[in-house]
């Protein structure tokens, strides 16, 4: 391998454009892109960056690559991890990481028998803020967590005019609203807290029961109360049609000293809530690796993917960074939106099995 990470990424749209900036950013070389069409993939490479055009996944697991970016619709993530490991490239996958979670599961197994270092994006992880939230319940200054609240709201399938190809389950899986951003809700709550959802209650609504034509099967909405395998409670909103609410990811860690909660869309603050006093704590003020400008220029989405893609080929070079959210990690989101959309079939409680992959623990 050469100092240089050399990538390719499969999916040239929004999310192959946030992955091929990232590579840059963290110094890696974009060797190659495939788009859905070789039209698509020759335009993709001088808009990306990349070093020469490839019109076939094949072309581009065939040629000299460290990793393989998948950042394709839902239901293809599966067939692309499986041939990507079989050429013995080291894979990044968007989430969610299957559309099941047996498919999870076989995909978490074949990235440990071949060895590979293969991570989600979850990186709502990188913010600075975050971490702080992390350090201080892991230091124990906020005591004992009691509650985790919040929600996660957008509006862009508000309208009954406004499609996508994951409201088809067949493209984009059997959950959509939750599968695409409860499951980021879940992973920060659980890994800010240090807790593990054990079991959920859930309800789910089509608000808008046709779009493009064609019946609805997935969710819009999503409610979910849960409860913890260390004695917090808590619930969760889940929503892509909230009008006027663009990425709201709001997350609450109530413990015994403090609360903690982060806004995704002020991300620039922690809020530390206290029995007498509530403070603002700015970023850049706590000491953290991923602070990459002074205080008072804002980091915002795009520097937490470059950190989590730092990290991953940091991975890849044999280096161990902390809270780098891997394959098990997509297992672990597969699993919690099994469990939402069982409860949610059958108006109970219902467990969520606990993770534990070979010697790989969901972080």
């Amino acid at each position: 391998m050469t100092d240089r990470i050399r990538a390719g990424i499969v999916g040239v749209g929004f999310m192959g454009t946030v992955h091929s900036r990232a590579i840059q950013r963290c110094g890696g070389v974009l060797v190659g892109a495939v788009g859905s069409t070789p039209t698509k993939s020759w335009e993709a490479t001088g808009r990306l960056g990349a070093e020469r055009p490839m019109e076939t996944v094949e072309e581009l697991l065939a040629a000299d690559l460290d990793v393989v970016h998948i950042c394709t619709p839902n239901a293809s993530h599966a067939p692309l991890v499986r041939a990507a490991i079989a050429a013995g490239k080291h894979v990044i996958c968007e989430k969610p990481l299957a559309v099941s979670r047996a498919e999870a599961e076989e995909l978490v197994a074949l990235a440990a028998e071949a060895g590979v270092t293969a991570t989600v994006p979850f990186v709502y992880r990188f913010y600075p803020t975050v971490r702080e939230a992390r350090n201080r319940v892991v230091a124990g200054t906020s005591g004992a967590v009691r509650l985790l609240h919040g929600s996660y709201l957008q509006d862009w399938l508000a309208e009954e005019t406004d499609d996508n190809w994951r409201v088809d389950a067949a493209t984009g899986g059997p959950s959509r609203a939750f599968a695409d951003i409860g499951v980021h809700w879940c992973d920060l709550a659980e890994f800010v807290s240090g807790h593990r959802i054990a079991a959920v209650a859930a309800q789910t609504m089509t608000a808008v029961p046709r779009r493009g034509g064609r019946p609805v099967e997935t969710e819009d909405a999503a409610v979910v109360v849960f409860r913890t395998d260390r004695g917090a409670v808590g619930n969760v909103t889940i929503s892509q049609i909230t009008p006027g609410r663009k990425n709201r990811l709001w997350v609450s860690v109530d413990g015994e000293a403090e609360s903690l909660s982060f806004d995704q869309e002020s991300p620039e603050t922690l809020w530390i809530g206290g029995r007498e006093m509530n403070r603002q704590l700015l970023r850049g003020t706590a000491e953290s690796r991923y602070v990459t400008v002074p205080a008072g220029h804002p980091q915002g989405y795009q520097d937490c993917f470059d950190a989590f893609v730092a990290d991953t080929y940091a991975a890849i070079r044999g280096e161990t960074p902390d809270g780098l959210p891997t394959f098990a990690d997509g297992l672990r989101a597969a699993t919690v939106t099994e469990a939402v959309l069982e409860s949610a079939r059958t108006n109970a409680w219902v467990e969520v099995p606990a993770l534990t992959v070979g010697s790989e623990v969901a972080a």
